[in-house]
């Protein structure tokens, strides 16, 4: 990255940003209250740092040694004020990242109009920042119920409006998982934030498209992906130039027959280990880590003490109706005593977790 001086002017700018685009690189730039900062994004194997370096305007440049530079506690240090690297995804007033615990709740799958109100109006009473629901399902079987988004689009508009007034008439924002590029520009009408499961970790074109849209993202790890992995794949979206990034630990393929006691394996300590890489906000899905009810409380409790900035959890007011995901499901009840006990444990953690 090129950090600029204070006095650096616009044609130092622009020349800079000229100088990478004839090595064939894109150029991110960062424009501060005090400096400007301009991150490259390609190969840089023929780039000529040494010449760049006593152009016109440039203080120094500096090499990042990460496959995930724009998004890389380094990057967030230079771009940030007073070289503060947490940068909080704003969601309206709503902050994630550096404060409260956020909590996600809501549905796995949106059912009907009906369902996705009594859900949204008991999450937000327990507490919920976010309403969370899923239209578009990704499936293991052709057999399985796919969401309304897999019935036809009129089906999918109308559950994203759902969505939409759902989360008007409560008060939270809304955040639903787009399966593929054909169902970005539609959700992006509708809902707040757009989220990549698991499985989609790894399209560069999905990922690319929802860099291009000017929406936060929630990345969810890939059950098989290491962090170093995840973070790369992140940076497809940052490189399009959309940093509002959550990511999302929601488990790993566990080792031997630990599937038969939980779902995935909750790697709670990718959490502060991606937090020390990255300037970008951490949550946890406890429900898909675990998928099992009577487990969420605990590491609900234990993500948050590792340092999550918030949780993804499934709730229903019923969870033996629901359609999918019931046995991980858990009711608003249950999500009042998860909340109050992660305020609890967040107000212990917080002073530690923001000195590191």
């Amino acid at each position: 990255m090129m950090i600029m001086k204070h006095d650096a002017t616009e044609e130092d700018i622009k020349r800079i940003v000229k100088e990478i685009r004839h090595y064939g690189l894109k150029a991110d730039v960062s424009r501060g209250d005090f400096r400007t900062v301009i991150g490259l994004v390609g190969n840089e194997a023929n780039v000529p740092f040494d010449h760049i370096a006593i152009l016109p305007g440039v203080k120094e440049v500096i090499k990042i040694d990460t496959p995930y530079k724009l998004i890389s506690r380094e990057y967030g240090r230079a771009t940030g004020e007073n070289g503060e690297a947490r940068k909080p995804v704003m969601i309206g007033n709503l902050q994630i990242g550096n404060g409260e615990p956020i909590i996600m709740a809501g549905p796995c799958a949106v059912e009907n109009k009906k369902q996705l109100f009594m859900i949204a109006e008991a999450v937000k009473k327990a507490g919920a920042h976010v309403l969370r629901g899923g239209i578009f399902k990704p499936r293991s079987s052709v057999h399985s119920f796919q969401g309304l988004g897999g019935i036809d689009r009129k089906s999918a508009e109308q559950a994203l409006k759902w969505m939409r007034d759902a989360g008007r008439e409560f008060g939270l924002p809304v955040v639903t998982e787009v399966r593929g590029e054909d169902h970005v520009d539609l959700a992006a009408e509708y809902v707040d934030i757009l989220q990549i499961g698991s499985r989609n970790m790894y399209n560069q074109d999905l990922l690319a498209k929802v860099g291009r849209k000017d929406k936060p993202v929630l990345l969810k790890r890939h059950f098989g992906a290491g962090i170093e992995e995840f973070l790369s794949f992140a940076e497809y979206i940052a490189a399009e130039g959309n940093k509002n990034i959550i990511l999302c630990e929601r488990g790993i393929v566990p080792v031997g027959k630990g599937k038969e006691f939980t779902r995935y394996t909750l790697d709670l300590g990718a959490v502060p280990a991606m937090k020390k890489e990255t300037y970008l906000p951490v949550i946890v899905d406890p429900s898909h880590g675990t998928g099992r009810r009577d487990l969420i409380f605990n590491m609900s409790c234990a993500a948050i003490a590792a340092g999550a900035d918030g949780l993804m959890i499934e709730a229903h007011y019923n969870p033996a109706e629901a359609i999918v995901d019931g046995s991980q499901t858990i009711t608003p009840q249950e999500l009042q005593d998860i909340i109050k006990a992660c305020r609890e444990i967040h107000k212990l953690v917080a002073g530690r977790a923001g000195s590191q």
